[in-house]
């Protein structure tokens, strides 16, 4: 397809796509003419993951670390999946203190030196903001936590799809970025229904 078809396809401007592909976003298509080339469905695929990003609020800084996983992916599953989803961690600036986000993982039968350190350092600059805010988490608050979020990240490796490399990549970065979003909302909603159970509606 040439580039007015992948947009119509894709639902992304011929301007926009032009944009990625000067970025190094998007691969080149296969040139017919000094002036023409065509697109295939890995175009589409590949822009779909980038709008999801740039939707969900990742820059070209991050996108572009998620366009190289999968330019360039790792070939140790594990390896693959941390570097999907540290594509899409926010650096934390600085070096926290990383006692207590280490204890936290070491319950969850972890270890810091399996664990990738922008994650573990997502989870002490938590802890620091809880701390400044003068906010601790109950002791059996923490171990639902960490119980359940155990189960729901064995649920969803287990989903990780086999299929292809990007399919992997797109499933695990598209689930940080577009899913966590979702169990926010779903946590409040459980909230309220375990409000209503236990206080009724009023």
């Amino acid at each position: 397809m040439r580039i007015s078809e992948l947009s119509t396809a894709s639902g992304v401007p011929v301007a926009t796509i032009k944009y990625y592909l000067r970025e190094k976003l998007l691969p080149e298509g296969e040139r017919s003419s000094p002036t023409q080339a065509s697109y295939g469905t890995a175009h589409v695929q590949r822009l779909g993951v980038i709008r999801a990003l740039v939707d969900a609020g990742v820059g070209i800084a991050g996108v572009r670390k998620v366009v190289g996983v999968l330019e360039e992916p790792p070939e140790n599953p594990y390896d693959l999946l941390g570097a999907a989803n540290a594509a899409v961690t926010p650096v934390i600036a600085g070096e926290p203190d990383l006692t207590e986000a280490t204890a936290l993982l070491e319950r969850m039968g972890g270890a810091p030196e399996k664990c990738f350190p922008d994650q573990l350092a997502a989870v002490a600059h938590a802890l620091a903001t809880l701390e400044r805010a003068g906010f601790t988490v109950p002791e059996p608050v923490m171990a639902a936590y960490l119980e359940h979020l155990s189960a729901i990240a064995d649920a969803e490796l287990a989903a990780t799809p086999a299929t292809s490399i990007e399919d992997a990549v797109r499933y695990v970065v598209l689930g940080t970025t577009l899913v966590e979003p979702l169990i926010l909302a779903l946590r409040r909603v459980a909230e309220q229904v375990a409000a209503s159970r236990r206080f009724g509606t009023g």
